[in-house]
């Protein structure tokens, strides 16, 4: 397993790291869906202990991830194996009873509950977990600086920033002033990576990590649901009715991904070690992270873990899912 570090800190994250949301099962927020089908904890167990012997050390998670249910289970299966690890988490998907989930003392009471759920003294990196500081950002200031208040009591180590669009990160960035950014990246997306790009610039500039969650896109990128075989979720899973399972979907991206199996292998591990590569070819990408459910999963996952892409595969890659 290869390391890179987070900013500028000197703290090191395996390249391939892994994401927790899965492990928060079905749920809502608000009445909204935003979980996934339920998982086998004794599976989970199975492949995170296949992940620390393989060199893994960086699990991602948030409180809203089965409304702490991950953060638990997480704390549950790595036990006396937590303080070994470097343990992200976020906060403001979870409301709770306050207005918005950034009032700052939100943030503190949510801060001190991810630390009982994860049995942990500290938060090694601590996120924003979107960009919406409410109408005119009226929460942004309260809440950046009760997060510093809980860096400096030593109960956050770094500050992470995690958003959904180009905008919020250049306006956000120079406020927050994070560590780390952590969006969406796969063969399909790179929006946020691209040299040249706006967040990439800044990223350059004050020496930012990204973190790649969705680097799968879901499975799609692993050929887990060809052309006429549309999934079907159940309620509580963030997947259903989204547009990326749709039949015109399935059919582009099988279309690529049958171009990729050609050059590169036809097994989950070959195509998964190139859409995971794919990313880490950008300097700017500490760590993929992508979800489980099991130790097949993990397996596939870190399989390609020492096999990067040659500078040719990587515009192979570039142009098959650009077309």
């Amino acid at each position: 397993m290869r390391y890179r570090k987070l900013g500028k800190s000197q703290v090191e994250v395996s390249e391939i790291s892994l994401g927790c949301w899965t492990m928060g099962g079905l749920n809502w927020v608000n009445g909204q869906p935003n979980g996934w089908a339920n998982v086998d904890e004794a599976e989970v167990a199975r492949g995170i202990d296949h992940a620390l012997d393989q060199g893994v050390n960086h699990f991602d998670n948030a409180d809203v991830y089965g409304n702490g249910r991950a953060e638990r289970m997480l704390a549950r299966v790595l036990g006396k194996r937590s303080n070994k690890v470097v343990i992200a988490t976020k906060v403001g998907h979870f409301p709770g009873t306050a207005e918005h989930a950034y009032e700052a003392r939100h943030i503190r009471h949510q801060c001190e509950q991810s630390l009982l759920n994860l049995k942990r003294d500290f938060i090694d990196l601590y996120y924003f977990h979107h960009g919406d500081f409410g109408p005119g950002d009226g929460y942004l200031e309260g809440a950046v600086g009760v997060m510093r208040d809980l860096q400096r009591e030593g109960k956050l180590r770094l500050l992470g920033l995690s958003a959904y669009s180009s905008d919020d990160f250049v306006r956000l960035v120079p406020v927050v002033k994070p560590d780390v950014l952590q969006s969406w990246a796969h063969a399909m997306d790179t929006q946020f990576i691209d040299p040249g790009t706006a967040v990439r610039k800044l990223m350059d500039q004050q020496e930012l990590s990204f973190v790649a969650f969705s680097p799968l896109a879901q499975g799609l990128l692993l050929g887990k649901y060809p052309p006429g075989s549309k999934p079907q979720f159940e309620a509580g899973d963030h997947r259903k009715g989204s547009g990326q399972f749709s039949e015109e979907h399935l059919r582009k991206v099988d279309a690529q991904v049958q171009k990729l199996k050609r050059k590169f292998g036809e097994t989950p591990e070959d195509l998964a070690r190139v859409a995971l590569q794919y990313l880490l070819s950008y300097s700017c990408t500490a760590c993929v992270i992508p979800g489980f459910r099991n130790l097949r999963q993990v397996e596939i996952n870190l399989r390609g873990a020492d096999a990067p892409l040659s500078a040719e595969d990587v515009q192979y890659v570039r142009e098959v899912m650009q077309s």
